[in-house]
């Protein structure tokens, strides 16, 4: 702790390290009472500074060369087959959140990230569109749900969407350690048993929103509605809704029909430039389902739209529509923090357990930064410092944080890591020479 104890002395800065250990070891309070061994606890400890680090990369190889580690054994055991409970910890990341970011107004956002991969061995990987690349590529994609608050905004939880293609091999599924009673669901499915986890666990949100794939579920749609979940979901442009009992017309149709007198400007929140301000009407939809069915229309500076099927149990403003519509962004930024910070997207995981450990510490990581930062910052912003943000507040953290790496230490994962690479390389040339052999 010598160089935290210099950098507290670093007297007179506006923030204080001591404060960001005491959030650290809650956590590591939290979550290490569902660990029966003290070696993976104090590895799961490694683990996550590891993740807050400044390292090249956020792997088993880097996170253990990070912690001191001889060889990658420890963390990739922990991920694969150490004895804890993932699903508690699950638990303990949802109380954590809702602890510090926990308000009445909480909003859930589902999204879906996907991470490029090469081969077809890890877990849920196939050729599929994926959002991160805007194509279709060999990838695995996971869907996740946000936590969005007047307080801040945190990854609450995730689900690794499994294509029929191994759904439906249950040889590969085997290999790959997916549970038995783990079927195909849909992306949809996937998100509406995460809104069910974070209902069970009494996470005070009253709002979920999504993108237009889940906006357009009717069963999603149903469901919410079933749990007394508000929406405010985006649909395309086509969907059909009812502007009376018995005629239906296109969204698009509808909004082409509104008077001018019938757009109200209002932002649907701050954004890196100032607050995000659009035109937006809002329309009265007929359906035999009980609460409030609406279509909400955004209208960009540039004239393009965008659509939304809203619902509520009672009647709200239309303020607090649109502060919904525009908290979906928050999930996208989420992930890219994640990604950027915390190395959500970089790890080496092909079994089922492994990438749902890997993905649930990374969100834990993203969630201490994340309360660290409100933590720190004061009551009154100040008009000559922007408040702190999380990349600025992970490279403070990155000053206090001991290394385990010497010279002679980097020297010889250096080693290990090039006669890793050569016995791969040895393998791949083998078998691309195999068929031709046998020809």
């Amino acid at each position: 702790m010598d160089k935290l104890n210099s950098f507290v002395v670093a007297a007179g800065h506006s923030v204080n390290p001591a404060a960001w250990w005491q959030v650290f070891e809650d956590v590591l309070a939290r979550i290490g009472a569902r660990f029966a061994r003290a070696e993976p606890r104090r590895t799961m400890r490694e683990l996550l500074l590891g993740l807050l680090a400044p390292i090249e990369r956020k792997n088993g190889w880097w996170l253990a060369e990070q912690a001191g580690h001889p060889g990658p054994d420890r963390m990739q055991r922990l991920l694969r087959t150490a004895v804890w409970d993932t699903d508690a910890v699950a638990s303990d990341l949802r109380t954590f959140v809702v602890e510090h970011l926990g308000h009445r107004d909480g909003i859930l956002v589902a999204d879906e990230t996907g991470c490029l991969k090469k081969g077809v061995h890890s877990v849920g990987v196939q050729r599929q569109y994926s959002g991160t690349a805007g194509r279709v590529e060999n990838s695995q994609i996971g869907v996740f749900l946000a936590y969005v608050s007047p307080l801040g905004r945190a990854l609450l939880d995730r689900r690794l969407y499994l294509p029929r293609s191994w759904s439906d091999d249950e040889r590969r599924c085997a290999v790959a350690g997916v549970p038995d009673e783990v079927l195909f669901a849909t992306k949809p499915e996937l998100a509406l048993a995460m809104v069910d986890a974070a209902i069970t666990a009494g996470v005070p949100a009253r709002w979920f929103t999504a993108d237009e794939a889940y906006g357009l579920d009717p069963a999603l749609r149903a469901g919410l509605r079933e749990r007394r979940m508000s929406y405010v979901l985006a649909v395309a442009c086509n969907i059909q809704v009812n502007t009376t009992p018995v005629q239906r017309e296109r969204v698009d149709r509808v909004a082409a029909l509104l008077p001018e007198q019938a757009w109200q400007t209002r932002s649907a929140g701050p954004g890196s430039k100032g607050p995000r301000f659009y035109d937006w009407a809002w329309v009265h939809i007929h359906d035999q389902a009980e609460g409030r069915h609406s279509l909400l229309v955004r209208r960009g500076s540039d004239g393009q739209l965008a659509f939304y099927l809203c619902w509520t149990p009672e009647p709200v403003p239309l303020v607090r529509l649109v502060t919904v519509a525009g908290s979906r962004w928050s999930i996208e930024e989420a992930f890219q923090t994640a990604k950027g910070q915390v190395g959500l997207d970089q790890y080496q995981c092909r079994g089922w357990v492994a990438w749902h450990r890997f993905t649930l510490l990374a969100m834990i990581a993203l969630a201490v930064l994340t309360v660290i930062t409100i933590t720190q910052r004061p009551a009154a912003s100040s008009p000559d410092v922007i408040d702190l943000t999380l990349a600025e507040t992970q490279r403070l953290i990155n000053a206090a944080i001991p290394t385990a790496a010497t010279l002679a230490a980097v020297l010889a994962w250096s080693r290990w890591r090039r006669r890793h690479q050569a016995g791969a390389k040895r393998s791949h040339y083998k078998r691309r020479s195999e068929p031709a052999t046998s020809a």
